[in-house]
């Protein structure tokens, strides 16, 4: 399975921080924004990683990423001149999906909850359409919400309905097949002049091959896409990382757990993050590795 990272979009409700800088790379505490997607897809075992933004900001994202080969990862890049919807990432990602299936994550998401590693990789083994993650949050009206029927079968999408008929909304995580590249490629802009991955979600529903993952209790999704979230989500990562001692998305301790890179890689990405407390954690991670 490919991967990818949308991580466009001007981030106006974040102006004036995010009119120097891509809102995918302001520090949700101790690491960039994007670190945490980008963890998700390495969780799911995904590994061939394509990340979209604009041309003013694709360098900044190089220098940080690079070709990804010191994760053991494939990581390109491509541009996305405006930001013309979240379905528009499967025609600029066309070549890097070729023939399959792909995942798709929004640049500013974060989850977090036990089991996601193997809950992701065994939907990635096993996509058949479309395969959307669903999350119970108080306010549906301003998401994308999914209808389910008593047997758990996705029954309706509506994009931030006014009298939502659930509470589950559609998270920032999308699971496809191949089928995807066309399926956007018919999609007609909206309204608002965007090619809408809810049209996308539809037309595999329209189908009957679209399903809805529910992450239930103990799972947590945020994004940071107002100040208001990024400091909650903020609030939460140092909570739990100081509570109990491990780094949420350290993508150098996913590599090493997930056999990406070995001790003595993982050991060398911590020396290059210097003195500060995350590359601590990254050596400290190394040096006792393999875990007793």
């Amino acid at each position: 399975m490919k991967g990818i990272v949308l991580a466009g979009g001007s981030g106006t409700r974040l102006y004036p921080t995010s009119l120097a800088v891509s809102k995918q790379l302001i520090p949700v505490y101790d690491k960039p924004t994007i670190y945490y997607p980008l963890s998700t897809l390495m969780l799911a075992g995904i590994r061939d990683i394509l990340v979209i933004s604009s041309p003013a900001d694709l360098p900044q994202y190089r220098r940080l990423l690079g070709d990804g080969s010191a994760l053991g990862l494939d990581i390109s890049y491509a541009e996305q001149e405006r930001p013309n919807g979240l379905a528009e990432a499967f025609l600029i990602g066309a070549g890097h999906i070729g023939a399959d299936p792909v995942a798709l994550i929004l640049g500013d998401n974060i989850f977090h909850g036990p089991g996601f590693s193997p809950l992701l990789q065994k939907t990635a083994r096993d996509v058949d359409g479309c395969t959307l993650f669903g999350y119970s949050v108080t306010d549906p009206e301003r998401y994308g919400v999914g209808e389910v029927d008593a047997a758990g079968k996705l029954v309706s999408i509506e994009e931030k309905p006014a009298v939502p008929k659930s509470n589950r909304a559609i998270t920032g995580l999308y699971f496809y097949d191949n089928d995807v590249v066309d399926i956007a490629k018919n999609v007609t802009p909206s309204a608002r002049g965007e090619l809408e991955i809810t049209d996308v979600n539809l037309a595999y529903l329209a189908q009957g091959r679209a399903r809805l993952i529910e992450l239930g209790r103990g799972f947590s999704w945020l994004d940071t896409g107002t100040p208001e979230s990024l400091l909650a989500a903020g609030q939460f990562v140092h909570t739990l990382e100081s509570r109990q001692h491990v780094r949420i998305a350290c993508v150098e301790e996913i590599a090493l757990r997930m056999g990406y890179i070995d001790a003595d890689a993982c050991h060398r990405l911590g020396e290059r993050l210097g003195a500060s407390g995350y590359g601590r954690y990254v050596r400290e991670i190394a040096s006792g590795w393999p875990e007793s």
